[in-house]
């Protein structure tokens, strides 16, 4: 019996094992798709608690503790952080098979030294030493971010966002760490969504540019784009929750559906179809010239619960997997950018399985221009970034392209010590290609070996996204 979460945890194999302490392990980590706050980055932030570090705004663990009959006082509400570090050393030995029972433990022992399974008896120690830690010196964000060797990091920002903060850390020659934007056009394209119209106004307020038509919001959402890109933006991401559109259409009737819009008018499933759809072909030529990468998002249904989304808001735990159909639209909108050779390169994650060969296949489609790897099916997403759901995303993407250009693991989080995730994926990344090794499938060329190892884990990314260093 092996030993819980020792140095070889989920290894299970000698090749694995060399791949991974050899090839790995040390890599640096672009985390090129998160959801962290630029300001406490450049703030530096202290954490006053390890649930401030750790539960603050991670819905994936509030989702875990309502399943384990926790109260939302001690959740969302007005518990005390210690009442809630207490909740979750309950809610965590219920979690056995979650990849939250593995990333809580390999935080705590990669940032902390804590060894010791999390539970109730254990929680007493672990909140008194993890706190003692924090409060001392090196357990800074800054300090977090460079013990855990990352690179590169991409925040995600909405078009109307000052980017304050990522001007600052760019003048910030004592942080040798990239800190980028992310374009995050969203709430342009939901013209049906709430705050559509408000969204509109602080638009033609950051840029400065009165957005009488259509055309004047085309030029604003390009400016702020240009603007991003002089910061060093080089992602866009979409996320195109449930339903893929796509509808013929031309830039008049698009302009007259945004017309219909600021005048407060009702737009209908149809007209949403063909406004999404020019604004999304216009944004991603403008990428394609600029040299970004396109991310699209695709298969969240968001805010089932009604009345939990009234009481506290969105991105609080209640989202889930779509299932409908997106092969024939996501087609359709691709290639009608294609036609005009003006496709950027383009990561597609889905968050429902049953997708995976949808999106294995679809990349096929649209490779070439003598680009390794320019359409990409992305990491295991969300509700599959678990040990199974990392290995079935690689398995379909080597059973139907070149899992050797992958760009690996992101953290997709908005907490500072979920850095070890990228851990958790090299460990799976080296057992799923030892595996293969082991059962004659693949020589064990290590020369091989390290480069598609060292590709997915570091390289290709690196390469992908063409970040420059500091």
């Amino acid at each position: 019996m092996k030993n819980f979460m020792d140095e070889n945890f989920l290894l299970s194999s000698e090749t694995a094992i060399e791949l991974y302490h050899n090839y790995a392990k040390d890599l640096p980590i672009i985390d090129y798709h998160c959801h962290i706050d630029p300001k406490e980055i450049y703030d530096n932030k202290k954490f006053n608690n390890i649930t401030e570090a750790w539960l603050y705004g991670d819905h994936y663990k509030w989702r875990a503790m309502r399943s384990n009959g926790i109260d939302e006082k001690y959740i969302t509400g007005d518990g005390s952080d210690y009442d809630k570090f207490l909740a979750w050393s309950q809610t965590i030995p219920m979690s056995i098979g979650n990849p939250l029972y593995h990333w809580t433990h390999l935080e705590l022992q990669r940032f902390f030294g804590i060894y010791e399974p999390l539970d109730e008896d254990t929680a007493p120690m672990i909140w008194k030493k993890a706190n003692e830690l924090l409060s001392g010196d090196g357990f800074a964000v800054r300090d977090l971010i460079l013990k855990s060797n990352v690179e590169t990091i991409c925040t995600t920002d909405d078009p109307i966002d000052t980017l304050e903060y990522h001007i600052k850390l760019k003048e910030d020659t004592s942080f040798n760490v990239n800190v980028l934007p992310t374009f995050r056009p969203d709430k342009g394209v939901e013209i049906n969504a709430d705050g559509y119209v408000e969204w509109v106004k602080a638009l033609e307020d950051i840029s400065e540019i009165k957005i009488s038509d259509y055309d004047k919001f085309l030029q604003a959402l390009d400016s702020r784009i240009r603007f991003f890109h002089s910061v060093g933006c080089k992602v866009a991401d979409h996320g195109i929750d449930g339903v893929v559109v796509y509808a013929e259409t031309t830039k008049e009737e698009a302009a007259a559906i945004f017309a219909k819009a600021l005048e407060g008018k009702a737009i209908s499933t149809e007209e949403e179809k063909k406004y999404k759809t020019y604004t999304l072909r216009h944004v991603f030529k403008l990428y394609h010239e600029l040299g970004w990468v396109l991310q699209l998002h695709i298969a969240a249904l968001r805010a089932n619960n009604t009345r939990m989304h009234k009481k506290i808001g969105p991105n609080t735990g209640f989202d889930s997997i779509n299932d409908e159909s997106i092969a024939y639209p996501l087609s359709r909108l691709l290639d009608s950018v294609d036609k005009e050779n003006s496709l950027p390169k383009t990561i597609l994650y889905t968050l429902n399985p049953k997708d995976n060969y949808v999106l294995g296949t679809m990349i096929g489609n649209f490779q070439g221009d003598g680009i390794p790897g320019k359409m990409q099916f992305g990491a295991a997403w969300w509700f599959n970034d678990n040990k199974d759901g990392m290995i079935e995303q690689m398995k379909a993407l080597a059973n139907l392209g070149l899992l050797g250009r992958f760009v690996g693991m992101l953290t997709d989080s908005r907490s500072f010590l979920s850095y070890t995730r990228h851990e958790y994926f090299r460990r799976i990344a080296c057992n799923l290609i030892g595996e293969w090794v082991e059962n004659g499938e693949v020589p064990k060329n290590m020369k091989l070996l390290k480069k598609i190892v060292q590709g997915i884990c570091y390289e290709n990314a690196k390469t992908h996204f063409a970040f420059n260093e500091r």
